[in-house]
């Protein structure tokens, strides 16, 4: 069983930036960014694959980055925060499939952090 867990999560004014980490108790080849605000939907935010592709909602691209560093540790960098990216943000790791390529779809992956929270104040 894959444990997640993240941290980094807090409170900023709009414009601002925060980065999230995650760190897996092993090794899994695929990693994505979710997030819920109050009555909405979970919502895949940036997703990465094994070999560095990566895959971002069109709500974020060009504001968040998703990266790896030894494969257990996975990190969001979110620059130039908007009151609506305050939500709940929880980390995902998804298994090797075959012609899989990095995802944004929740089920793609089996295992969840139990999630930080990020709020943008105008």
């Amino acid at each position: 069983q894959v444990q997640l867990e993240e941290s980094g999560g807090g409170s900023v004014q709009a414009g601002g930036s925060l980065t999230l980490s995650c760190v897996a108790s092993e090794y899994v080849p695929y990693m994505g960014w979710f997030r819920q605000a109050p009555g909405k939907e979970r919502e895949g935010v940036a997703g990465i694959d094994p070999d560095g592709r990566t895959v971002y909602a069109d709500s974020v691209k060009g504001r968040f980055t998703i990266s790896l560093d030894n494969a257990e540790n996975t990190y969001l960098q979110m620059n130039s925060l908007q009151p609506e990216d305050t939500a709940m943000y929880f980390c995902a790791a998804g298994l090797w499939r075959l012609g899989r390529r990095a995802s944004l779809s929740s089920t793609d992956f089996p295992y969840w952090g139990q999630g930080t929270q990020v709020t943008v104040s105008s």
